[in-house]
């Protein structure tokens, strides 16, 4: 946030550096949205300043969050790295749940540097793909609007539906927060009154897959999620469990949102056998059936 000389001829200053949401974005502090309301609280400071939405600064600028110097490596600042999670029912989408529930980030790598940033959310009682990045300009682009990036989920529906009801879903119905329709409904098998249908939809507002089939007069009873604009959740990725995208998997899903590509870091022997083990350790949701199990089997033994 240097000064610098005001153009006579047009009297405006000359716009240098980038904006420091943006920067600290891609250094995998957080998202974009989540970094502006950092700025707006007041928890970011530039050259001992509290820091302005849309300041603009260069690699001489002392930034620091929350009274934390930032050490700003233009190495570790393009590192861009995106696991695949299968999420189980019962764990929520936040770092810290006031209520002690399981959260996503419990099973994920710890980082040497920055955080895992979530890729939008799944409610509580949702399952399936969920995206985590390093970096925040990513996470940011994929999450806007313009992106167009669309969401398919399987969903088992309770009740009655007929071809009319399915018009209505592809047409739109308005919701408490405004209209919202499907892209595409699919039937997938089923009978009686409990069928299968593979949907697909633009947006990823709060419970929007459950409040369009709530607004016709039947209940979801299961809801998974499973892809994400080019993004799949393939048969290879049991429940509870993550991996990491490879180099060309990474590549499109970054040219799909006009970032450039950029070359996964090389792991060591030691990175390699930890991701193994890990691979190899029951994740925390295969912890909880196990248990669930043993009590029952104990509860039978004592009738």
């Amino acid at each position: 946030m240097t000064d610098q000389p005001i153009n006579p001829e047009t009297e405006e200053t000359p716009v240098s550096g980038e904006k420091l949401q943006k920067v600290l974005a891609r250094m995998g502090l957080g998202s974009r949205r989540e970094i502006e309301g950092w700025i707006g609280a007041g928890r970011v400071t530039v050259n001992g300043e509290p820091a302005q939405l849309g300041c603009r600064v260069d690699s001489l600028d002392q930034i620091m969050v929350d009274g934390r110097p930032l050490k700003r490596d233009l190495n570790t600042e393009v590192v861009r790295r995106v696991l695949i999670y299968n999420k189980p029912e019962g764990e929520v989408c936040t770092r810290d749940d006031p209520e002690g529930r399981p959260t996503v980030f419990e099973q994920l790598p710890r980082l040497k540097q920055g955080r895992w940033i979530n890729i939008g959310r799944l409610d509580i009682n949702t399952s399936g793909l969920l995206l985590f990045t390093t970096d925040g300009e990513l996470a940011n682009r994929l999450m806007h609007p313009s992106s167009q990036m669309d969401r398919e989920y399987a969903v088992r529906v309770m009740g009655e539906v007929d071809e009319a009801m399915v018009e209505r879903l592809l047409t739109g119905v308005m919701l408490d927060d405004g209209p919202a329709k499907f892209t595409d409904v699919v039937s997938s098998g089923g009978e009686g009154i409990n069928r299968w249908f593979h949907v697909c939809l633009m947006e990823g507002r709060n419970r929007e897959v459950r409040r369009l089939w709530e607004s016709q007069g039947v209940r979801v009873n299961r809801l998974k999620r499973v892809r994400f604009g080019p993004v799949f959740l393939g048969p290879e990725l049991p429940v509870g469990r993550w991996r990491e995208m490879k180099q060309n998997e990474l590549d499109v899903l970054s040219e799909e949102v006009g970032l450039k590509p950029v070359r996964l870091p090389e792991s060591t022997v030691a990175e390699k056998e930890k991701q193994k083990r890990q691979a190899r350790k029951p994740s925390m949701h295969q912890a909880r059936v196990v248990r669930q199990n043993k009590f029952k089997g104990s509860d039978r033994t004592r009738k």
